[in-house]
């Protein structure tokens, strides 16, 4: 049986080793085939909003990778949720938006939750998925949002000692919570830290992600 071909669309270059290893470790057999366009998230930050045109890009991506062959198509960027859904409606494959399979796995286990962000544009469109999915599930649901500053920054010039640091020690602040989710796939790497400074549970949009995708095309 041929590989799947799973593409990856990236809004940003520091969302690409999280998704790697993940696969990695939990699904090494897919073909990845990788599409960044960082102008996206920088486009997003600088409007302040997802625009029309912005929306338009996402199904060119879209209709692209289905045009590849892709069996399946994961967007890593969590600041487009409204993008995604209307990208999920344009094409048959299955389309996954980054943060949808940690949300329900949140939301299965925890009625009070912590969501820490290193990107701040996407926690707005990241708390409407919250509350979608626990309406969905029928379940009341609290989330508390945390943006941790400077710590996307110093991972872009390369020092994710300080980004690590600064997530854990975001970490360390959370209170009435029983599980801490993370906004960003480049957050991956500060999941043990956090963990060990709250001693909470840490869920992390890569892993969740994967093991979806592998029920969906295994399943």
């Amino acid at each position: 049986m041929a590989a799947k071909r799973i593409f990856l669309i990236h809004a940003t270059p520091l969302s690409m080793a999280p998704i790697a290893d993940a696969f990695r470790r939990l699904w090494p057999e897919p073909q990845l085939l990788n599409l960044l366009d960082d102008s996206l998230s920088k486009d997003m930050a600088a409007s302040g909003a997802l625009t029309a045109e912005l929306k338009e890009r996402f199904l060119a991506l879209t209709h692209y990778a289905e045009g590849a062959g892709a069996d399946a198509i994961l967007f890593t960027c969590s600041a487009f949720g409204e993008a995604i859904d209307a990208c999920k409606k344009a094409v048959t494959i299955p389309v996954l938006k980054p943060n949808e399979a940690m949300i329900d796995e949140a939301v299965a286990s925890a009625a009070h939750i912590t969501l820490l962000a290193t990107f701040e544009p996407s926690i707005g469109s990241m708390l409407e998925e919250f509350r979608q999915a626990a309406s969905h599930a029928g379940k009341a649901v609290r989330v508390k949002p945390i943006h941790v500053p400077g710590a996307i920054e110093a991972l872009g010039q390369g020092d994710q000692a300080q980004h690590d640091h600064a997530i854990a020690e975001a970490a360390r602040t959370v209170q009435h919570s029983e599980v801490i989710c993370f906004s960003q796939f480049s957050m991956t790497t500060a999941a043990a830290g956090a963990q060990t400074a709250r001693g909470l549970p840490v869920l992390t949009t890569p892993d969740s992600a994967v093991k979806r995708l592998r029920a969906l095309l295994e399943g």
